[in-house]
């Protein structure tokens, strides 16, 4: 078997793809495709799992109250924190982001990581377990950059209570809930993020984050 060479253009496409992954929260109300979401589920499971224990497990929340539940949930705790972090100028800001798309997204999904698991008989989470919960957030990259490819978009909803998700989708008590999904086709795409086109924070240079020893 041959390896497959990846041209220049294939390259530049990549680094494209790579700039235009976005945290989406602004959604067209244009249903996706079943084939396309089992496409991108598929694809998301592609992506490297320690011990190739492939923790991930997905669950699309169709249910439209439960959905209305879950956009509640999240505007409550949205506030709390906002009451709780910020003050003044900045809780201004804060309050004029928009943090989830639970209420409109065509797609909700919720991903967790089952640490209770035997695939993979847990080579290599033996000193470190959690990497069965990064190993979920590879697979959520995958699936975020498969989106983009097909055009379109995925936010990552966090101000959530975990255990108040994990209780309203009935999850096995070994599943450890990692994040919340909304999927679909942008409002309008940008490849500048929203946080940063907001004023909120900018991105930094990439060499503040890289030392030596």
């Amino acid at each position: 078997m041959t390896a497959p060479t990846f041209s220049p253009r294939f390259r530049e496409d990549l680094a494209a793809l790579l700039a235009w992954r976005r945290d989406v929260r602004h959604f067209r109300q244009d249903p996706l495709d079943e084939s396309l979401v089992a496409d991108l589920l598929g694809t998301a499971q592609l992506a490297p799992s320690v011990g190739n224990s492939q923790p991930w497990r997905f669950v699309r929340v169709r249910s439209p109250a439960l959905r209305e539940v879950l956009a509640a949930h999240a505007d409550a705790e949205v506030s709390r924190a906002g009451d709780t972090a910020y003050e003044g100028e900045r809780h201004a800001a804060y309050s004029a982001l928009k943090l989830h798309a639970l209420d409109h997204a065509p797609e909700v999904i919720a991903v967790f990581c089952d640490e209770a698991t035997t695939i993979g008989m847990g080579l290599g989470a033996a000193t470190m377990p959690q990497t069965r919960e990064w190993s979920v957030v590879m697979a959520i990259h995958t699936l975020w950059l498969a989106a983009r490819a097909q055009g379109l978009g995925l936010g990552w909803v966090s101000i959530v209570k975990p255990e108040t998700v994990t209780d309203l989708l009935e999850t096995p008590p070994s599943w450890r809930f990692v994040a919340l999904l909304c999927l679909g086709y942008p409002e309008e795409p940008d490849d500048v993020p929203e946080l940063e086109r907001k004023g909120w924070q900018a991105r930094l240079d990439g060499h503040a984050h890289v030392s030596e020893r």
